[in-house]
């Protein structure tokens, strides 16, 4: 390959780099991350797929599989609740999202697969997450004692939120 040749592909991706934004550049990087995980479980990566992986993993506040179909639709009119739910599947398969499932509410999806614990309001369902490294350190002392290869992990609080723990005590 000529010298010239191989320049010009160094300026011309450089020059493609510096146009593309932060958050353009993160969600190319996701994109690939994305298509891959698809192409990996042998699914063709659709823009239906790809939107839905998008919503997944960048939604905040543990969405539900409906509130993800609807936010898909928006884009995707077509898209079926079906092919949500694979898709779904094929994250969780490849370890890029967890699905939280509560008898108390419905099913939900988090993209935080780092070790967390997930509060859970049972008056109003809201899930929240808490991040300590004591948390990260005990399930790594737990493999190492157990000699286990951790491929999941999931650590739940039940309990009453401040906003709704407000609102009980000035209802008495």
């Amino acid at each position: 390959m000529k010298l010239a040749h191989i320049l010009f592909k160094i300026h011309y991706y450089l020059i493609i780099d510096a146009a593309l934004t932060q958050t353009e550049t993160a969600q190319l990087a996701s994109d690939s991350t994305i298509i891959t995980a698809l192409r990996k479980m042998g699914y063709r990566a659709t823009s239906q797929r790809i939107a839905i992986c998008r919503v997944a993993l960048s939604t905040q506040g543990h969405p539900s599989v409906q509130r993800i179909y609807k936010e898909v639709r928006k884009l995707h009119p077509t898209v079926s609740l079906a092919t949500v739910y694979k898709t779904l599947q094929v994250l969780q398969d490849t370890h890029l999202v967890q699905e939280l499932t509560f008898a108390q509410a419905a099913t939900r999806i988090d993209p935080n697969v780092r070790p967390h614990l997930n509060v859970l309001c049972l008056k109003c369902g809201t899930i929240g997450d808490i991040h300590d490294q004591t948390l990260g350190n005990l399930v790594s002392a737990a493999a190492s004692k157990a000699k286990f290869i951790v491929t999941g992990q999931r650590f739940d609080i039940y309990g009453i939120c401040e906003k709704c723990a407000r609102n009980i005590t000035t209802t008495t």
